[in-house]
């Protein structure tokens, strides 16, 4: 399982600068709308301490990390939602995504247009949201006539309806989607529309160099801050032209530069962490002399379907699951010794793998 994030905002906000940073690759970031009419797709390691320190203890051949797949899609503009600016197309970028990152301007550059001619990351986001809000209302409309002429041949098709118009009135008064379902129990029918503001959404405020080094914030991302926390929402702040410098650093120098700026990791790296939070998503390793490996699953998944992760056999010939919890390991620093101390455990069909588990899948097929 691969986590797919889409990152959005206007154009010349930054993003494409963020995801060279997130993938160390050289796509276009060029002063003018719709450098990125193509979306940009980069694979990106989660990055993730743990792995470090099984490489150490089992010594393997290879460690493969969990990866979470990044898409830079080209930037919107006011009227995308009717297919103004290619609105059309980036917006069906958007449905194929699993989460939003919505890349805010919170800097200023005289070399650097905005669409809007000047920087605002409270309207530029109201922007941005109702161009997808006013997409999803147009999606819900069709469903509702779609629906209507299937109900006279089907009554069952009644609660659908009614469901969706309680969607309708909710968003035609701007709420997002997310806030409609996060209260409701899980409606097949609202997950078959494909909303893009049913989508987990975080926030990024690109800042410049000096409020990076600075105690304070800018009056930018000041506000922008506060009005995202005050609604519930996930944002982080960095700069994504010192990301992009940053990428481009071995390890040692990467160390070096960070405290420079007094940062213990790169922004990036918190940002990839937080997108992969969002969904609900967690991980667990597999350990031997060939392979670590790290394996993300959903919360709450059960042994075997763990298992499916690294094969389908493994969950249809599925026995049982060999637990070691990641800390008994570091503790004791090897499996034989967990064992011997008996702190493994032989786990059934209905265990819910934890994040963090080390397991050993016994199978047959």
């Amino acid at each position: 399982m691969s986590l797919t994030c889409g990152i959005i905002g206007l154009p010349n906000v930054g993003k494409s600068t963020i995801f060279n940073a997130l993938t160390s690759s050289s796509v276009p970031a060029e002063n003018y709308p719709f450098c990125t009419i193509e979306p940009h797709v980069g694979i990106v390691p989660l990055p993730d301490s743990r792995l470090n320190i099984l490489e150490k203890i089992y010594n393997p051949e290879v460690v493969t990390p969990a990866t979470v797949e990044f898409t830079d899609i080209a930037g919107l503009v006011k009227g995308a939602s009717t297919g103004e600016g290619l609105g059309n197309q980036f917006l069906g970028q958007i449905r194929q995504v699993d989460t939003i990152i919505h890349v805010v301007r919170c800097f200023e550059d005289d070399n650097i247009s905005h669409v809007e001619e000047n920087i605002d990351p409270i309207r530029d986001i109201e922007l941005i949201e109702t161009e997808l809000l006013l997409a999803d209302l147009n999606t819900i409309d069709k469903s509702l006539v779609r629906l209507e002429k299937l109900s006279k041949s089907d009554k069952s098709i009644l609660g659908n309806i009614d469901i969706v118009k309680q969607l309708k009135e909710f968003c035609d008064n701007g709420n997002p989607v997310r806030n409609f379902t996060s209260n409701k129990k899980d409606f097949k029918c609202i997950k078959d529309l494909f909303l893009l503001t049913a989508k987990p959404i975080m926030y990024v405020a690109n800042i410049n160099e000096q409020e990076l080094m600075s105690d304070k914030n800018s009056s930018y991302s000041d506000a922008l801050v506060a009005n995202i926390e005050k609604n519930g929402g996930e944002i982080i702040k960095l700069c994504g032209k010192v990301e992009q410098e940053i990428s481009i650093l071995d390890n040692t120098e990467q160390v070096e530069f960070l405290s420079e700026y007094n940062l213990n990791e790169p922004g990036l790296n918190v940002l990839i962490r937080k997108a992969f939070k969002s969904l609900d998503l967690e991980t667990y390793f597999t350990g031997g002399e060939k392979e670590v490996r790290a394996w993300t699953i959903k919360k709450g998944s059960t042994a075997p379907r763990a298992a499916a992760e690294i094969h389908t056999d493994f969950e249809k010939g599925f026995i049982k699951a060999e637990i070691i919890k990641y800390d008994d390991l570091i503790k004791m620093g090897s499996e034989k010794l967990v064992k011997e101390a008996g702190l493994s455990k032989l786990e059934g069909k209905e265990y819910l793998v934890q994040d963090g588990d080390c397991i050993f899948f016994h199978f047959n097929v």
